[in-house]
């Protein structure tokens, strides 16, 4: 694996608060990565600085290029997809409408979406604000994979929805790890289903990185310290 991402002493403020005290981490090609911690850490803080939602210190490379001047449009077009908090549709469009608004060439067309979630092959016409909030869901990933993305982030994807609805949010993002070699950084707060997709985890604490390994290492000790479970 060679490396995609990379964050050196990752730093962000919110006027004359900072949130982020020199985070470090890297995402090679092909990784799964969850990024862990409570609530307030940093997790969105980071994922906003790595789309350029908001400016940031120190150094972070995407494919070998600095991301630190460039807008979040560039940044989704070099080759990373978002699916933010809070899911973020548009509501006012349809389904096909919201999947090609932002759509790249590449093996993510309408097709292999609805393959993967045959639910929004089934209501392309519909619009979104009639779909039901894992369906939103759903959409709002696909959308960002139809940006044909090399690294995928997911925002806590699966906050707020039915147990069988998170289930199939896990199936499918075990499925494009077996099935697509792309990068994943996942934020979630379910440790279980994490270590059953993802290979290494970075745990953030109060702005800065304070664990990073292999899933298998994140024992009960580290667990309780820094995540409450």
């Amino acid at each position: 694996m060679s490396g995609l991402l990379s964050l050196e002493s990752v730093t962000a403020r919110y006027g004359a608060s900072q949130a982020l005290f020199g985070v470090s981490f890297e995402i090679a090609e092909g990784e799964v990565v969850s990024l862990m911690g409570r609530n307030g850490m940093g997790k969105t803080t980071t994922v906003k600085c790595i789309c350029r939602m908001i400016p940031s210190g120190g150094l972070i490379r995407f494919a070998g290029q600095d991301l630190s001047r460039l807008p979040s449009q560039r940044v989704a077009r070099l080759g990373v997809g978002l699916v933010p908090e809070g899911r973020r549709c548009f509501r006012d469009l349809t389904v096909r409408e919201n999947l090609i608004a932002a759509a790249r060439q590449g093996p993510w067309t309408l097709e292999s979406v609805a393959a993967l979630f045959p639910r929004l092959g089934e209501r392309s016409d519909q619009i979104a604000a009639s779909l039901s909030g894992g369906e939103q869901q759903m959409l709002a990933i696909g959308r960002a994979l139809m940006v044909n993305p090399r690294l995928l982030i997911l925002d806590e994807a699966t906050e707020g929805l039915a147990p069988l609805v998170r289930q199939e949010i896990w199936q499918s993002v075990g499925r494009l790890k077996r099935e697509t070699g792309m990068a994943i950084l996942i934020i979630d707060k379910s440790l279980r289903e994490l270590r059953s997709v993802a290979d290494r985890g970075v745990i953030l604490a109060r702005g800065r990185d304070v664990w990073t390994g292999p899933m298998h290492a994140l024992n009960a000790d580290i667990a309780s310290a820094h995540l409450g479970v």
